[in-house]
């Protein structure tokens, strides 16, 4: 059987422009040498191989891929409707067996989106309807015939949500948990019966003997080993609060998504050291918890000590609009540095992925973004993206009768039939 072709990895150097590694400090006239598709040196006299592109970047940012670090791109597909929306499996409140990765469609409109906003990594997550929703995946934007090619790593975390949506699917089918309290009774009774399960699961093995596996269970298992990090939906400061209190009685690694009262309770998310993953922000006020969403707690979660992380939740905000998020973020107060750290080092370091993206650093990825000027800058646009070292967006200033237009580099273009 002929081995699958994976994302295409290429070597280039971008030099002479304004590099922003993120890690480190910003580098004027600086060089980015990507080797056969990783990040081989960053600085301002790096030697250029012979035989290997070079991109003139002067006059331009450099900067590492974004990372979306809480998306629902592929799952929820752009201008499908309702059959190309899998974000939520709501027959059951427990779905922890489901895994994201098994409903991604890689042709969704969505991803080249992404690509456009400079997003070269995305984790793709269950929705919100479950007080269990299912296992994430983090994957590259674009690469493979298949979206088993672009897998970053299926190792990430699992989604739980808390709040108002549970409680309204499963109320609505008159059927539990319909309250805040039995949303977070069906958390609570899975981790308990998750522990039991590996207490029973290890003790076959040490005896040699066969074990029932439960897919769930198995999942939940791993969560509570620390394998898994338990990506928590909720945005009032009470069911924050009710995160907290899981999170404690099982000892899992928690990550905040969404957060957005998060701000009231900021000092105990800092104390604690619990990241939050916050957004999405240009959205109205759409449902009771949101009534305290402010662009500005963002900042305030910040000052306060807390590691964050902007998203999406796309399609809720488009994917695109990611770096928007963050310059509106400063406007209100968030540092820019910050800003930049949100979008790129942070999300990799809170979900296990910073051994490959996140930065320009040798060894990692070499998922690279030319930007016309300061990302930050609502006026800036991305001009060439490269995942793996190739090139797979191109703005086109003369395209479309001037107007300029972005091309990517479809899948059809790589694979020939």
């Amino acid at each position: 059987m002929t081995a699958p072709i994976r994302t295409a990895r290429s070597s280039v150097a971008i030099t002479g422009g304004y590099v922003v590694p993120v890690d480190g400090l910003p580098i004027e006239g600086g060089t980015v040498l990507v080797l056969d598709g990783v990040v081989s040196a960053v600085g301002p006299d790096v030697a250029v191989p012979d035989g290997v592109r070079t991109v003139d970047a002067r006059g331009r940012w450099v900067l590492p891929g974004f990372v979306e670090s809480h998306g629902h791109v592929g799952v929820h597909e752009e201008a499908a409707g309702w059959a190309g929306d899998d974000t939520n499996e709501k027959t059951g409140p427990d779905g922890a067996h489901l895994r994201a990765l098994d409903a991604i469609n890689i042709e969704d409109e969505g991803f080249r989106d992404a690509l456009a906003g400079g997003v070269t990594s995305v984790v793709v997550k269950p929705g919100s309807a479950n007080p269990i929703g299912g296992q994430t995946v983090a994957i590259k934007t674009w690469g493979g015939r298949t979206v088993d090619e672009q897998v970053i790593s299926d190792a990430v975390s699992v989604k739980s949500a808390l709040g108002e949506n549970p409680k309204r699917v499963y109320g609505d089918q008159k059927k539990a948990p319909s309250t805040r309290l039995g949303v977070a009774a069906v958390i609570r009774q899975a981790f308990l019966d998750a522990q039991h399960y590996a207490a029973q699961r290890d003790a076959a093995d040490a005896k040699g003997e066969p074990f029932a596996r439960d897919l769930g269970k198995e999942t939940l298992a791993r969560v509570l080993a620390g394998e898994l990090a338990w990506d928590q939906h909720t945005h009032r400061a009470d069911d924050i609060a009710t995160a907290l209190r899981l999170a404690d009685e099982f000892s899992y690694r928690l990550v905040v998504n969404h957060g957005t009262d998060g701000a009231a309770i900021a000092d105990v998310l800092a104390e604690r050291d619990v990241p939050v993953i916050y957004g999405p922000m240009l959205t109205s006020r759409s449902k009771v918890e949101l009534r305290d969403r402010d662009i500005a707690n963002l900042a305030r979660l910040a000052e306060a000590g807390v590691r964050v992380a902007i998203t999406t939740d796309h399609p809720v905000v488009p994917i695109n609009f990611l770096v928007h998020q963050a310059s509106f973020a400063v406007k209100e107060g968030l540092d820019p540095q910050v800003a930049l750290e949100a979008l790129t080092v942070n999300p990799a370091s809170f979900l296990g992925l910073d051994d490959r993206v996140g930065a320009l650093a040798p060894g990692l990825d070499g998922d690279v973004v030319v930007w016309s000027g300061d990302p930050l800058d609502v006026a800036s646009r991305a001009e060439h993206v490269f995942v793996t070292g190739t090139e797979v967006y191109t703005w086109d200033p003369a395209a479309e009768g001037g107007r300029g237009a972005g091309r990517v580099v479809e899948r059809s273009e790589r694979f020939a039939r």
